[in-house]
């Protein structure tokens, strides 16, 4: 008896192994094709945009301010971005070095920039613009070669469904009762219909966090309910395998995701408290905001210095990651003039020194908030960020030396290599008050 009960139990051992591994997400070639696309291109835009824009306090106004839902859905009445000008935006964030854009085609409000086939609360059939604004990035962005991925909001502060309720948009009138499982089906829907009507390259995902069961700190994974992250994920790629999939849920990435972001810091720092230390083995991306606010507010004027901004695509690449950089477009679809002025001034930067950044993986030199380094190949790009003196030591330098210039003006630069440690005297003159770009090409 005793043996067959043993025989039974490795049968299903057997069986749960063979599900398992039928359940292991393998990324086709075109993902990794895509991912390696994505590593390469360093610089993309992101749009928090919506309905919360009218209010000028953020994307964050409906929870912050306690506004019920039948309130809030008086703003979709009077949303009528006649200045939207898709041509314009796409062509600005070319002109600032962009490769890609990311816009919210859902925020945690629940409404759709989109034409929504399974909700009518969005862009075309709520408002008086009528217009689907994702549509008309889709087609600019073929025109001007830009790619095009699509930020959807798990977490949903309108939607009765979407219970049991989260830690946040608590008091936004909704009824103490709901369906998680006719939530997760609706989400699915709009997410599938943007992965099959619109060209896109893939989906941000944002909201996760709001399940999640911080009581068990050995598992930061654990949710109060299930996503069911592994069906969704699945879905994406049934329809598209090349599609790349990231969540902003601030822990490890999960199975069948394809890159891993950082909010508001750099890949392992966590300055913020929220952002995770961990880093995994996918590609990466940071994503931070000219001014301290994501969706359109109108008493932050708190705007980062164009050199800030430069040293945070440098740091970025330095630390192997994407930099997205938001704007939040104003009620009437223009994007403020002060960080139109800066993304343009980035522009300029980058048309000068982009080969440093494009292409490059981080490099083997990295001194906290004095030094970055990229690489490409046997060319190492130094970022002196912060020269102090003009003396510069790095101890642990591996590799010998063919030569060494300024990448500006390629003139050549002494130094001396000993034992592992380098030594580099910058002269008064050649140094940048952003970026000092030193090229060592190793033998």
């Amino acid at each position: 008896m005793m043996k067959k009960v043993i025989g039974t139990l490795l049968f299903f051992v057997a069986i749960a192994q063979v599900i398992s591994a039928q359940q292991k997400y393998e990324p086709s070639k075109e993902n990794l094709e895509a991912r390696e696309w994505f590593q390469d291109a360093k610089f993309g835009m992101f749009i928090h945009w919506g309905v919360y824009s009218i209010l000028g306090d953020g994307e964050w106004v409906m929870n912050n301010q306690n506004i019920p839902v039948n309130r809030y859905q008086l703003l979709p009445s009077f949303f009528n971005p006649q200045d939207f000008d898709a041509k314009e935006l796409v062509s600005l964030a070319k002109n600032a070095g962009m490769k890609y854009i990311t816009i919210t085609t859902k925020h945690h409000d629940g409404f759709a920039m989109y034409d929504s086939k399974v909700s009518d609360y969005n862009i075309v059939k709520a408002t008086p613009y009528g217009k689907d604004i994702f549509k008309m990035l889709e087609e600019e962005c073929e025109k001007q070669g830009i790619k095009l991925f699509a930020y959807y909001s798990q977490l949903d502060w309108r939607d009765s469904d979407y219970f049991p309720r989260g830690r946040t948009g608590i008091k936004t009138g909704r009824p103490n009762e709901g369906d998680w499982d006719a939530y997760l089906k609706f989400q699915d829907a709009q997410i599938k219909e943007l992965a099959e009507n619109y060209n896109i390259a893939g989906f941000w995902f944002d909201g996760w966090w709001d399940q999640q069961d911080k009581s068990d700190k050995n598992n930061p994974k654990k949710t109060k309910i299930d996503w069911h992250l592994d069906r969704t994920y699945k879905m994406i790629h049934d329809v598209d395998s090349a599609l790349l999939i990231g969540n902003n849920h601030h822990v490890l990435p999960f199975e069948g995701e394809d890159f891993q972001m950082f909010e508001k810091d750099l890949p392992g720092k966590n300055t913020t408290g929220f952002g995770g230390t961990e880093i995994g083995r996918l590609p990466l991306e940071t994503c931070e905001t000219i001014n301290h606010s994501w969706g359109f507010n109108l008493q932050d004027g708190k705007h980062k210095s164009i050199k800030t901004l430069i040293q945070y695509l440098v740091k970025a690449a330095g630390n192997n990651a994407n930099f997205l950089l938001n704007v939040g477009p104003m009620p009437n679809g223009k994007i403020q003039s002060e960080h139109k002025d800066r993304l343009l001034a980035m522009g300029d930067w980058i048309r000068e020194n982009g080969m440093t950044i494009y292409g490059t993986r981080n490099g083997p030199v990295s001194i906290e908030n004095e030094i970055v380094s990229t690489q490409k190949g046997k060319t190492i790009y130094l970022h002196i960020l912060d020269p102090k003196d003009g003396n510069i030591v790095i101890d642990g330098f591996k590799g010998k030396i063919k030569n060494m210039n300024f990448f500006k003006d390629q003139s050549k630069l002494k130094f001396k290599l000993k034992s592992g440690q380098l030594m580099i005297t910058i002269p008064e003159n050649k140094q940048d008050e952003i970026d000092t770009i030193i090229e060592i090409t190793l033998r």
